[in-house]
């Protein structure tokens, strides 16, 4: 079985001052049953692992050897997502006041039928509210 991984619950990995016991358990089970996102995980990642550039929090090295660790797990990117936008996602979005990027994680997991690894607060309880297993806090 696999999960649905969101990029907060990824980058809480990444970065070492916010990893916690749960999130080291969700990347230990990444790395043995793989993992699902959206397309636009690698882009949520990317551009918050550059903003970490820009403000000085960790240099481009970081960055890069970040974006190579990940790309080393099996993780999925859904290809589906995008049909799902203008119906589903937005549906799920309009219902529980997300944004559409976090609906697209929430429609993958209901469409997959798998648990979401979130540390969002608003997604993990519409996540909840629409019967998905929320892991990562």
């Amino acid at each position: 079985m696999s999960l649905v991984l969101d990029s907060s619950a990824t980058l809480a990995w990444v970065y070492a001052d916010e990893v916690t016991e749960p999130i080291r358990r969700v990347f230990d089970f990444v790395g043995n049953n793989g993992a699902w996102v959206p397309g636009l995980w690698k882009l949520e990642v990317a551009n918050v692992l550059e903003m970490g550039v820009r403000r000085g929090r960790h240099d481009a090295a970081f960055r890069a050897s970040t974006l190579a660790d990940l790309a080393l797990l099996p993780i999925g990117v859904d290809t589906e997502t995008d049909r799902q936008a203008w119906d589903s996602t937005l549906q799920l979005a309009a219902r529980h006041s997300l944004t559409l990027y976090d609906a697209a994680y929430l429609e993958l997991a209901l469409r997959r039928a798998l648990p979401l690894a979130s540390l969002d607060a608003d997604l993990r309880r519409a996540a909840q509210a629409e019967g998905v297993v929320v892991v990562g806090s």
